[in-house]
């Protein structure tokens, strides 16, 4: 039988977790979590679709996923590096990835993930960047007593653990090269220091 979730824990990734859930194509047979940690987001993606795949780099990570996972029907956990991972070739109706994808080659991840969704299937990046412009400071300024308020309000806080990363390409960088890689995606700023890609992928 399923164990219990520990105590419900919020932080900034946890906030877009609802966006995520919705994005999910209605009657999904297989998605996958890139990055899952502790397989909350996984978790609750296998409420609404038949199969889960999460995957990630850390066994301390993917142990504690499986623990928690424990009589929770299809859902499995690989633990490997996702750009070179034995995964299905265009096997997923839908692909996730939050606050992973600064940790590995930007493009190389993108171009992966692209290869792996279904015509038709749909994929969201939700990541972190660094300022580089005027208009990306005067932003991250504007927003920061909002993301301080929110985070003590919440009691913000995280498993422990998770690999953390400094982010190498600014905004501006991230929106460009998903363009390009991804004609038609949506890009996003959030005001919790996140920015978000939605693609859905063109059916054959």
């Amino acid at each position: 039988m399923r164990q219990a979730d520990p105590k419900p824990y919020w932080n900034t990734n946890v906030a877009r977790h609802p966006g995520i859930l919705r994005a999910l194509p209605e009657g999904c047979g297989d998605a996958l979590d890139v990055g899952c940690g502790d397989g909350l987001l996984a978790r609750k993606l296998a409420e609404q679709a038949e199969r889960v795949t999460g995957i990630d780099k850390s066994p301390e990570m993917i142990a504690c996923a499986r623990e928690l996972a424990a009589g929770c029907p299809g859902l499995a956990f690989v633990e490997g590096d996702f750009l070179t991972a034995d995964l299905p070739a265009a096997g997923y109706d839908f692909i996730c990835s939050v606050t992973t994808i600064h940790h590995m080659d930007f493009e190389a991840a993108l171009v992966r993930m692209r290869e792996l969704l279904r015509p038709g299937g749909t994929l969201v990046v939700v990541g972190l960047a660094r300022e580089a412009s005027m208009a990306e400071w005067a932003a991250m300024i504007a927003a920061a007593p909002i993301v301080r308020i929110t985070k003590v309000l919440r009691r913000a806080r995280g498993p422990e653990g998770m690999p953390v990363a400094v982010p190498q390409m600014s905004y501006g960088q991230v929106r460009a090269a998903a363009r390009r890689l991804l004609p038609g995606m949506h890009y996003r700023r959030h005001v919790l220091r996140r920015y978000s890609l939605t693609w859905e992928k063109p059916a054959r």
